[in-house]
Formats: C-alpha cells, sequence, structure tokens
C-alpha cells in the first residue's frame, strides 16, 4: 500500500539531498542527514498505514497503544501518570485519549483504591474486544509484513533499541530490551 500523494518520484528525494549536502560542503553531516530524514519519512509512511488500518475501528494509534497497554496488565487498568510514562507521552495527551475512549464506552475512569486523589484508567469489556480484533488487523496488515526482511528486523531493533537506551529512553539494567 502506498501513502505517496501521487506516482511516486522518478528519483530519491533523500539521496537528492545527500548528494546537495556534499555539494554545498556539509560532508561531515550529509549521511546523518540522510538517515535522520530516511527514518523520519518511514515512519510517517508506517503510521500512514496503522492509521489507515485502525479506521475501521475508529481509532488512532495513540488510542490504539493506550487500549493494548491496558488489555496487557493484570487488572486491565493504570493510574494515568504510569500510562503516560509508559506510552512516553506527556499527561495531557493521555487524557485526550482518556476522554476519547471514554466516550466510546472503551475505557473508564476509576477511583484509585489506595490513593483517594489518584484515578485509573480502567479498560471495559468492549474496549478489550476492540483492541483485539484491530490488533488481528494490525499484525495481518502491517506488523507481520512491515518491508523489511526478517534480518533487517532484528538489526532495525537492535540499533534502534540501543540508540533509544543512550538517549535516555530506557535504562536496560533489569528490563527487557531487543535482542
Amino acid at each position: 500500500m502506498s501513502v505517496a500523494a501521487s506516482a511516486p518520484l522518478s528519483i530519491d528525494p533523500i539521496a537528492e539531498a545527500r548528494r546537495q549536502w556534499h555539494e554545498h560542503g556539509y560532508t561531515a553531516a550529509a549521511d546523518g542527514m540522510a538517515a535522520v530524514t530516511a527514518i523520519m519519512r518511514t515512519q510517517q509512511i508506517l503510521l500512514a498505514r496503522i492509521e489507515a488500518t485502525l479506521k475501521s475501528f475508529d481509532l488512532t494509534f495513540s488510542r490504539y497503544e493506550l487500549l493494548t497497554l491496558l488489555s496487557f496488565t493484570r487488572s486491565g487498568a493504570l493510574p494515568m501518570a504510569k500510562a503516560s510514562a509508559r506510552l512516553q507521552v506527556h499527561p495531557t495527551s493521555v487524557t485526550n485519549a482518556v476522554d476519547r475512549l471514554e466516550k466510546a464506552n472503551l475505557v473508564q475512569r476509576v477511583a484509585h483504591p489506595t490513593d483517594g486523589r489518584g484515578t485509573l484508567v480502567e479498560i471495559t469489556d468492549a474496549g478489550r474486544e476492540r483492541v483485539r480484533i484491530a490488533t488481528a488487523a494490525l499484525n495481518t496488515a502491517v506488523f507481520e509484513s512491515p518491508g523489511f526482511t526478517g534480518d533487517e528486523l532484528a538489526d532495525l531493533n537492535r540499533m534502534l533499541g540501543r540508540f533509544r537506551r543512550d538517549a535516555g529512553d530506557f535504562d536496560d539494567s533489569g528490563t527487557p530490551h531487543p535482542e
């Protein structure tokens, strides 16, 4: 599935930008610029595929991620702040996602059992069913065939995991990390 607005370009614009970087004296930065730009464009392509798949389930990727996170917890509920931390997004983003999911009866806010000031977000049975069928669709349409070979996926997971760890995204002392 293509996410291009029209027919594919006759040249790779990132390769052309890299060539221009060299030509204009930015040789030391050319490969880095090309890699970063390619990663960002790849993210756009993959997100478009994901969003197209989730559209029929009336979900965005951020709402899908929250439902998935909740469905994977033992109790089906998390404090809003913990959901924000696990999803690595600002608390306002979680609040907005919860608002939309709550209107769709896919989650509900419940009082925290031990913290009178805290609120948990809890997945409903309808939310569990929606995320189950949306995950099956995403697995088939995107995740099982993302456009990379098995070896490429292993390399990407290793490289990007190391990059994220080194950037301070996570501390892998005792937690799972890409193989």
